[in-house]
This record gives structure tokens, C-alpha cells and sequence, in this order.
């Protein structure tokens, strides 16, 4: 059970950006932001440009299924004339056992608490059922914080279905790299883990049981984003992203504070010559509040490629 855990806890948090918060009604879809068309030629690419600087805006999904095929094209011509890349996480954060378990470690509730203790008994039913369909003890995840579980459980059926970051973009997008190109991360991961840590237990209650109760709708709705991400279609995404994102304390924490963190770091990057290809989940870059509403909030003109 340890080596579970600290094998998906990576691709969980890999997997935040891609809205695996499911099952909210989606008569509570927040309002989307207008976005470009599906272009039927690949994953969307955007670029934010001046005088002496050119920086590359790609929307990726973290983990994949064997055999999707999307580097080529614009996107392979962008990467192959940047000097920097740019991802959520350094390949380090993410490939170091020792982060892996601190992750672990960090998700932990305290010695006299457990998850089932916190949950209310229809929750602790439900919960169970849960657990007991994956083929996993109901004790499974006692140690742990709501928040982890709920990663988990939503991760473990893409799994289950072949879908890995190891077949994920940023691997890709690394490997195609040359070794020639600067590495940069927009986060560590001790501030990711914080992201879901730091949320109140009611709204980390609420996202485990949101996933409980639809973990059969975790792979079509990925399937689902997959294809409109292959398609470029970032208002088909951000449609299925606001229908399965609602919380706004979550909303807040996992995408709308990043994003804005994100636009300034560009208009900083801005000032320096060069060209940087920055590379981060798809959903950062789809909807209302996205990367590129910040940035036109600070009066950067988006150009999309492709």
C-alpha cells in the first residue's frame, strides 16, 4: 500500500491542472471567458511576444494513455527554437523518491485522527463502497488527509486504464528538449502540496466525496478533455472544466491564484531577450480567469499558433 501510494501521489498532483474535481452539477458552472476555436490541427499553442522576447504558451495534459500522438508541427517548431523551458515542476521535484515521500508525509492527519473518523457515517458508507470497488481495503487511506485520498481515488481508475505521466507531455516535451535548453519551474513542489494541504477540511471533505461518488465518470470525462485538447479545442475544455470545477475556494486555490502568479512571472520574463517555451496544464489556459485573461489584464496581447 505504501508503494501505491507513492506512486500515484506524483501523478495526482501532475494531474491538478487537468480538473480532476468531478461530479458538480453543471447548472453551477461558473461563466467562461470567450477563447479561441478548436483549430482541428493539434493541441493549442499561444505566444505573447515584444521586440526582443518570444514566449511560447502551451496547454498540456500532465498523464496520457499510450500512443497519443501531438508533437509535431508549431509545437515542435516552438520548443526547437527556445532557449528555456518552462514547466509546473522541475523533472527533479517530480522524479525524486524523496519528494514523492514528503508528499506523503506531508498529507498525514495527525496521530489521533483518522479520514473515516472526519467523514459523517452516509459519507464513511459511501467512501468505503468506494474503496471496495477499486479492490483496495477500506483502511486504505485512514492516515491520511481528505484531500490525498480524493487525489488518489481519482487517479487510480485513469491508472487502471493505462493512463501514466510517464506518456505525459511534460515527459515528451523534456525529452525533446535539448540538453543545450535552460530549465525553469514556475513552482516547487512543497508550495503544490501546500495548494491542497492549506484548504479548509469542509472544502477537502467536499472534493474527496465529489470524486467517491463519480470516480465511474473520472475516465470518460478525461477522455472527453483529451479529445477536445487533441482537437485544440480550448472552449469545448474549458466548458468541461467549468462544469466539473465549481468549489470556489477551490477554483481559487488550484487555478485563478496560479494563473495571476503566472501572467506576472511572463510580464517579468518579458523584460528579458530570448525565447521561452512554458509548458503547464491545459487548464491554466482554457476559460475565464485564465493565463491569458491575467495577461490581458496587464495589457499583453495572446496571439494563438495553433
Amino acid at each position: 500500500m505504501k508503494k501505491l501510494l507513492l506512486a500515484t501521489a506524483p501523478i495526482a498532483f501532475l494531474l491538478q491542472g487537468c480538473a480532476t474535481y468531478s461530479g458538480a452539477d453543471a447548472s453551477t458552472a461558473v461563466e467562461t471567458a470567450p477563447v479561441a476555436q478548436a483549430t482541428g490541427q493539434g493541441p493549442a499553442l499561444w505566444k505573447v511576444a515584444d521586440d526582443d522576447t518570444t514566449i511560447y504558451l502551451f496547454g498540456t495534459v500532465h498523464a496520457l494513455p499510450d500512443g497519443v500522438e501531438w508533437y509535431k508541427g508549431p509545437i515542435a517548431t516552438a520548443l526547437e527554437t527556445s532557449d528555456t523551458l518552462v514547466t509546473e515542476l522541475s523533472a527533479d521535484a517530480t522524479n525524486d523518491p524523496a519528494s514523492q515521500q514528503a508528499v506523503a508525509l506531508q498529507a498525514m492527519l495527525p496521530p489521533e485522527d483518522s479520514l473515516r473518523g472526519v467523514l459523517g457515517e452516509k459519507q464513511a458508507a459511501r467512501y468505503e463502497g468506494a474503496l471496495t470497488k477499486l479492490g483496495l481495503p477500506v483502511n486504505a487511506f485512514d492516515r491520511f488527509e481528505p484531500w490525498f485520498a480524493g487525489m488518489t481515488l481519482a487517479v487510480l481508475p485513469l491508472m487502471q486504464q493505462g493512463w501514466t505521466a510517464e506518456s505525459g507531455v511534460e515527459k515528451v516535451v523534456e525529452g525533446q528538449a535539448s540538453e543545450t535548453v535552460a530549465r525553469e519551474a514556475l513552482e516547487t513542489l512543497e508550495f503544490q502540496i501546500g495548494v491542497f494541504d492549506n484548504l479548509p477540511q469542509e472544502t477537502q471533505v467536499e472534493f474527496l466525496m465529489a470524486t467517491v461518488d463519480n470516480m465511474d465518470q473520472v475516465v470518460p470525462l478525461m477522455d472527453q478533455m483529451l479529445a477536445e485538447w487533441v482537437d485544440g479545442d480550448a472552449d469545448g475544455l474549458a466548458e468541461l472544466m467549468n462544469r466539473s470545477l465549481t468549489d470556489p475556494k477551490l477554483a481559487k486555490a488550484l487555478l485563478y491564484d496560479r494563473n495571476a502568479n503566472w501572467a506576472e512571472w511572463i510580464d517579468t520574463r518579458l523584460e528579458t531577450p530570448g525565447t521561452v517555451f512554458i509548458a503547464v496544464g491545459a487548464g491554466h489556459l482554457a476559460g475565464k480567469k485564465s493565463v491569458q485573461d491575467y495577461l490581458a489584464k496587464r495589457n499583453i496581447a495572446v496571439t494563438r499558433v495553433q
